[in-house]
C-alpha cells in the first residue's frame, strides 16, 4: 500500500482513540517527510536503510514505510485496524448513519493539530457530504483565534478547496465565534455574513452568576448570524484538562430562545465534554429545539467522535428530523442563511 496513506491512517486511528499527541505527530511528520519523494526513490531508500537517516523518521515509522513499499499492510496498521473495528459507542447506529456532515471542526489555523486539507481528506474518507471549518474568533487568543484578516484569507483557501472538488463534497466556511461578555459575537458582521455556518459559544468567565450568563447567552442566540449554540454548559467531565462544572444559566429561557430564533443546540461529541448533559438535551427537546451533532474535532481522527453524540441523542429520544446535519446540504444552507 502507499506508505504516506499508511502513516496517515495510523495517525487517524491513534487520534480516534485519543493517543498522546507526540505519538500521533510522529506518524504525521513522517508522512510529510516522505511525501516529496518519488516512489522509486522512497522504495530504494527504505530497502537500503538510508531512510533511517532522514529527519522525522524513527524506528517505528521506518518499519511501517518499509512494509508498505514492499506491498504489505504494515503490522502496526493491521493491529490498529483490528483494535478499532468495534464502534466507539454501543448505541445510536441508525442515527449516526443518518448524519450527512459535521458543523464544528478546527484546523491548524487556530488550535487544531492538522492543516485544513488533512481534515477534509479524513471527512471524505469517513463518507461525509460536508464539513464546516469553524476555527476560533479573535478574542480566544490562547487558541490562536482568527483576526478578520486571517479569516478572509481562510475563506479564499476554502473556496480553492471547493473549486477543486469533483466528488460532491463541500467544505463549509464557518467559525466558532465567541459570545463575548456583552453578548456580542466576536467577529465583524460583514464577515459573518459571508459564512455558511456560525457556531456561537461561551469560552470565558464560565463561572459567572446565573443572571449575567443567561443574558449573555440570550443576546448571542438572538443575533441573526448565529446558527448553532456550541457546548452550552462549558463543562468538562474528564481528560487532560481536568474537570469543570457546568455554567449556571436559565436553561428554560435559553432553549426557548433557541427554538424561537431557530438556533440549533449542539450535542458536542467530544468525550471530555458530553455537553449538554442528558437532562438538558431532554429539556431542549421538550422546548422544540433543533439540534446539531458535532465532533468539535481538533484532529482528523476525532471527526469520528460523531458516534458518541449520535449515541447520546438516540438515548435521549432526539429524532433524526430535528438534527440539522441529517439534512441535505441545500436545505441546511437555506436554513443557515442570515
Amino acid at each position: 500500500m502507499d506508505a504516506v496513506d499508511a502513516l496517515n491512517e495510523i495517525a487517524f486511528w491513534l487520534e480516534r482513540e485519543l493517543a498522546p499527541s507526540f505519538k500521533v505527530q510522529a506518524f504525521r511528520r513522517a508522512a510529510g517527510t516522505i511525501g516529496t519523494l518519488e516512489p522509486a526513490d522512497l522504495a530504494a531508500r527504505a530497502r537500503d536503510g538510508r531512510l533511517k537517516n532522514m529527519k522525522g523518521i524513527g524506528a517505528r515509522t521506518f518499519e511501517v514505510i518499509r512494509q508498505a513499499v514492499d506491498g504489505e499492510v504494515p503490522d502496526y496498521l493491521a493491529k490498529l485496524r483490528e483494535r478499532s473495528a468495534a464502534p466507539l459507542a454501543e448505541g445510536g447506529a441508525e442515527l449516526r448513519a443518518a448524519l450527512r456532515g459535521d458543523l464544528h471542526s478546527h484546523s491548524s489555523w487556530s488550535d487544531g493539530g492538522s492543516p485544513i486539507e488533512e481534515m477534509v481528506a479524513a471527512a471524505r474518507w469517513l463518507g461525509r457530504e460536508y464539513l464546516a471549518l469553524t476555527d476560533h474568533s479573535p478574542n480566544l487568543k490562547i487558541a490562536n483565534g482568527l483576526s478578520p484578516e486571517r479569516l478572509e484569507q481562510q475563506l479564499d483557501v476554502v473556496a480553492g478547496i471547493n473549486d477543486g472538488a469533483g466528488d460532491g463534497f463541500r467544505l463549509l466556511a464557518g467559525i466558532e465565534v465567541d459570545i463575548l461578555e456583552s453578548g456580542e459575537l466576536d467577529q465583524e458582521p460583514e464577515l459573518l455574513d459571508r459564512l455558511d455556518v456560525v457556531v456561537a459559544s461561551v469560552h470565558s468567565k464560565l463561572r459567572a452568576e446565573k443572571g449575567p450568563m443567561t443574558r449573555r447567552m440570550l443576546k448571542g442566540i438572538k443575533d441573526p448570524h448565529t446558527n448553532v449554540l456550541g457546548h452550552c454548559t462549558g463543562r468538562l467531565v474528564k481528560g487532560s484538562r481536568g474537570t469543570r462544572p457546568q455554567s449556571e444559566f436559565d436553561a428554560e429561557r435559553v432553549f426557548a430562545a433557541c427554538a424561537e430564533y431557530e438556533v440549533a443546540v449542539e450535542i458536542n461529541s467530544r468525550p471530555e465534554r458530553q455537553d449538554p448533559p442528558d437532562d438538558l438535551i431532554r429539556l431542549a427537546l421538550d422546548a422544540g429545539c433543533l439540534f446539531s451533532i458535532d465532533s468539535d474535532a481538533h484532529a482528523p481522527g476525532q471527526l469520528d467522535f460523531l458516534q458518541y453524540g449520535a449515541e447520546r441523542a438516540a438515548r435521549n429520544g432526539v429524532p433524526a428530523e430535528r438534527i440539522i446535519n441529517t439534512w441535505p446540504l441545500p436545505k441546511l444552507l437555506d436554513w443557515c442563511a442570515p
